[in-house]
Order: structure tokens, then C-alpha cells, then sequence
């Protein structure tokens, strides 16, 4: 099993990942804002979930084929991008009432949760972070690889959930005192339809 000065320089490594802007936080920061906290956990989870699918990839060399394959590559990124522009022309078209605190209509715990799901897995350039990232902090020498590599997956989901959920609470409790301006909601919406649109074009130029 790998040492504890591994696990603690890993763990801080996956903190500071964590708190740099990417898609994903900034994900969890739209939906919280417009959702609230309870909104902004469930898709914090959902990533999570997805964190668990990428480890297990890499841990069982499922990601390489992405890595390898430049048809798989684009066709799973395409799939994430449509799914974003989807997310998108929803913002753009739902009333400023739709989004008013967290009872957004049609938008059940287990729809969130699923988004944060499809949020991440439909991101393969997370596989191939991962691919690139895990083995540097294993040891074929302590034990079997795959285990090792759920370990620190697991590391990572905690450190995910730690600043993930943070940016959940603060965004949510933000969003929640100017949710309560039907003008003010209307503007968040429509710069959520444009992260989301953003973050599709992002997605879809990505190279591997």
C-alpha cells in the first residue's frame, strides 16, 4: 500500500486542482446560483460519481482508448458538448420563476444528480487526465496498481467534494438572496445559457 507522504502530497495536489477554474466547478457555481445549495451538492455528487467512473477506467485501462482512439475521443466529447447545448437553450428558455430557489421546476434530485453525472463523463479528456495523472503516484512495488489507483480516485473525490460543496454553499447562499429579483434572475439565466454554450465550444475543440 502507498506511504502516507505519497497519499498527503497527492491529496494536496487533487486541493489545488480542485480550486482551479475549469468546467466542472464552474458547472457546480451556475447550477448552485441558480438552483441553491441543496441544488449544487446533488450535481457535486454526480461529479463525483463520474470521478469514480474515470478511476475505474483508468484503473482497469478502459481510458486508453480514448487516449488512443481519435474516433472514440470525438465521439464522447461530441456526445458532452451536445449535452451542454442542451443545457443551454434550456436556460435561455426557462422564466425567471422556474429558478427561483430550489424547487426549480421539473428539476427532481435525481435529474441534478444525473447532470452532474453526464457532466463529467461525457468529458474524456477527464479519462486521459487521469490516465496521466494516477500512475505518477503509484508504486508497482506496494501492491497491485489497480487497487492503488482506486485509492487515490477515492482522495480525489474527497478533495473534490471538499471544495466542490464549498463553492455549492457560498454560490447557493449567494444565489439565493438575488434569485429573489425576478429581473436579476433573468440576466443569471442568460449568463448560465452563455457558461454552458462556452463550456460546450470548449469541449468541442478540445484536442486530446
Amino acid at each position: 500500500m502507498l506511504d502516507v507522504d505519497t497519499l498527503v502530497a497527492f491529496f494536496v495536489a487533487s486541493l489545488l486542482l480542485a480550486l482551479a477554474p475549469g468546467p466542472d466547478n464552474i458547472f457546480v457555481l451556475t447550477q448552485s446560483a441558480l438552483r441553491g445549495k441543496t441544488a449544487g451538492i446533488l450535481v457535486v455528487l454526480g461529479l463525483c460519481t463520474g470521478i469514480l467512473v474515470h478511476t475505474t477506467a483508468v484503473a482497469f485501462g478502459v481510458a486508453v482508448i480514448f487516449q488512443a482512439s481519435a474516433v472514440a475521443f470525438t465521439a464522447l466529447k461530441l456526445c458532452g458538448a451536445g449535452y451542454l447545448l442542451y443545457l443551454a437553450w434550456g436556460a435561455f428558455r426557462a422564466p425567471a420563476q422556474a429558478l427561483a430557489g430550489e424547487e426549480a421546476v421539473g428539476l427532481t434530485p435525481g435529474r441534478l444528480y444525473r447532470r452532474g453525472i453526464l457532466m463529467n463523463v461525457t468529458n474524456p479528456k477527464v479519462s486521459i487526465f487521469f490516465l496521466a495523472f494516477l500512475p505518477q503516484f503509484a508504486d508497482p512495488g506496494r501492491g497491485p496498481v489497480s487497487l492503488q489507483m482506486i485509492l487515490l480516485g477515492g482522495l480525489f473525490i474527497l478533495a473534490t467534494i471538499l471544495v466542490f460543496g464549498g463553492i455549492a454553499l457560498l454560490a447557493g447562499t449567494l444565489g439565493g438572496v438575488l434569485n429573489r429579483s425576478p429581473q436579476v434572475q433573468k440576466y443569471m439565466n442568460r449568463l448560465a445559457g452563455t457558461v454552458f454554450a462556452a463550456l460546450a465550444l470548449k469541449l468541442a475543440t478540445a484536442q486530446r
